[in-house]
């Protein structure tokens, strides 16, 4: 393929991660008042018998989100509420898919007492030897951006999230549309994976997001409880947005947020 046909389905194919990604790098906005992705093809979601967790607050929240200290490689950003992506700006047409729509956009699920958000960015590797421009267009392409949410909850509310996200993992595995932010976006299908360790209950899917020159763009989503709390991590990789190719989930970084919540 040519460069410049390359540098078109890259540009083209990237748009929607961009959408996806940039408008739910926010803040804690409005919300604050309110494993490996080739996995097994199951998720992991079991119910606690003990007590609901007592919710987290704003300031709790922001003390236990990713810092830049808790990853060894990559960038750890705050982000402006200005370009957060708010519950009433994501509509799916089948409202069964709403918590996949929003999990996509890093919007909380429900009514959460409080919520933060932090962004997270791979770094390429150099691609080795000499490569042809369409290699090393793609090469600079080939990193994770991760956005991670944070939202504690009352009353079971943390469990009533996991219960819905892996419902909608199911109902809605033949694809769904969805309006985020103004702009129109299409899943062509939903699969489970193996969700990442670390918290008491969680659930993993990859999303295939349709794309140009028919190319499936894959999203990994995760959302793992711990006690009152759901982290949600919403990941993208623009290579593979371009080529449709598959990528490893960065559990690295789930594992540190996680860990930072027990």
């Amino acid at each position: 393929m040519r460069t410049t046909a390359v540098r078109r389905t890259v540009l083209a194919a990237s748009a929607a991660a961009l959408a996806l990604l940039v408008t739910a790098c926010g803040g804690s906005g409005d919300e604050d008042k309110a494993g490996d992705g080739k996995g097994k093809g199951d998720s992991t979601a079991s119910a606690s018998a003990a007590p609901a967790a007592k919710a987290l607050t704003a300031a709790e929240l922001e003390k236990a989100a990713l810092a830049q200290a808790d990853v060894k490689d990559g960038k750890v950003t705050e982000v402006s509420a200005a370009e957060d992506a708010s519950a009433d700006k994501v509509k799916s047409k089948d409202a069964a898919c709403q918590p996949l729509a929003q999990l996509q956009m890093g919007v909380p699920a429900g009514t959460p007492a409080a919520a933060v958000k932090r962004s997270w960015t791979g770094e390429p590797q150099k691609p080795a030897g000499d490569v042809s421009p369409e290699e090393a267009l793609l090469a600079g392409l080939d990193a994770e951006k991760m956005i991670v949410t944070l939202a504690s909850y009352e009353d079971g509310g943390a469990e009533q999230v996991i219960k819905e996200v892996e419902a909608a993992a199911g109902t809605c595995a033949g694809g769904y549309a969805y309006d985020a932010m103004g702009e129109a976006l299409k899943i062509v299908s939903v699969e489970k994976t193996e969700a990442p360790g670390g918290g008491d209950e969680a659930v993993a899917v990859t999303a295939f997001m349709a794309a140009e020159e028919g190319v499936k763009a894959p999203m990994k989503l995760v959302v793992a409880r711990k006690g009152a709390t759901v982290a949600s991590f919403t990941v993208t990789n623009f290579a593979s947005a371009a080529t449709g190719e598959d990528f490893d989930f960065p559990t690295a970084v789930s594992d540190a947020q996680l860990g930072k919540l027990a």
